[in-house]
C-alpha cells in the first residue's frame, strides 16, 4: 500500500500515523495480557496496572485523532490515503473500546481473587483472550501491509471467539448446577467472557475498515452474530 509522494514530509506523516496505530495496538494487547491472558497469575490488587493503563490508551486515541485531523487539514489527501486517514479515527476508537473492556475484565477479576473458583474456567478465559490478541496481531498486519485477505481472515476468526463464548456459557452453567458455591464467581465469569467477545467484535470492525482502505469498498454482507445463546450486557 505504501507509495512515495512528492512532499517527503507527507510520507513521514503517514509513516508516523502507522507507528501510532501500531503502538496503540501493542498497548491494548499488553492490557489484555495483563488482565485476561495471565488470569492464573494474578493476586489481589495485581490487576490495578491494567485498570490504570486505560488512561494511557485513551491518550493514545486522542493523539491519533489529532494527528489525522492535522493531515486532513494540511495535506488534503485523496483516494487510498484519504481512506486510511479517515479510517484511523475509527480504528483508534475500536482500540479504545477494547481497552475499556479489558479494564472491565480486570475489575471483575480483582473481585474474584477471594472467591472459590473452578480452575477450568480460568483456562477457558485465557484461551479467549489469546484468540483476541491473535486477531489484533493479524488486523495490524493487514492494516500495515494493505492485505485484504488477511483482513477477511480476521473477520472469519471472530466466529471462533463467538463459539468459545457460547461454549463457556454452557460450561459455567454446569459449574453452578453442580455446586452452589460457584454461583457468584460464575456470574462474574459470564460478564468477563461477554467483555472478551465484544473485544473480538471491535477487532472485526478494525478488519472491515482495513478492507475498505485497500479496496475502496465496504464489505457488502453485514456480519451476523451467530452467538445467539445469550445476550448479556458487557458493561459493569
Amino acid at each position: 500500500m505504501t507509495k512515495e509522494h512528492i512532499v517527503k514530509a507527507y510520507d513521514e506523516e503517514l509513516a508516523e500515523l502507522d507507528q501510532m496505530v501500531s503502538d496503540m495496538v501493542a498497548a491494548v494487547r499488553e492490557q489484555i495480557s495483563q488482565s485476561v491472558v495471565n488470569i492464573s497469575k494474578y493476586e489481589k490488587g495485581g490487576l490495578q496496572k491494567s485498570i490504570d493503563f486505560d488512561e494511557t490508551i485513551d491518550d493514545m486515541q486522542v493523539d491519533i485523532d489529532n494527528h489525522a485531523t492535522r493531515m486532513l487539514a494540511l495535506r488534503q489527501p485523496v483516494a487510498a490515503d484519504l481512506r486510511k486517514i479517515v479510517v484511523s479515527f475509527r480504528i483508534s476508537n475500536d482500540l479504545e473500546r477494547i481497552g475499556d473492556y479489558a479494564k472491565n475484565v480486570a475489575k471483575r477479576l480483582d473481585v474474584l481473587v477471594d472467591m472459590d473458583l473452578p480452575e477450568e474456567a480460568g483456562f477457558s478465559i485465557t484461551r479467549m483472550g489469546r484468540m483476541v490478541n491473535r486477531m489484533l496481531d493479524d488486523a495490524l498486519k493487514a492494516y500495515l501491509n494493505g492485505d485484504k485477505q488477511l483482513a477477511l481472515d480476521v473477520i472469519e476468526a471472530d466466529e471462533n471467539v463467538d463459539h468459545a463464548h457460547t461454549a463457556f456459557f454452557r460450561e459455567v452453567m454446569t459449574y453452578m448446577m453442580e455446586d452452589a458455591k460457584y454461583i457468584t464467581a460464575c456470574t462474574h465469569f459470564m460478564f468477563i467472557t461477554k467483555n472478551i467477545e465484544r473485544m473480538g467484535d471491535h477487532v472485526t470492525n478494525m478488519a472491515e475498515q482495513v478492507y475498505y482502505v485497500v479496496t475502496g469498498e465496504h464489505i457488502k454482507e453485514g456480519r451476523v452474530n451467530k452467538d445467539k445463546s445469550i445476550n448479556v450486557s458487557a458493561e459493569l
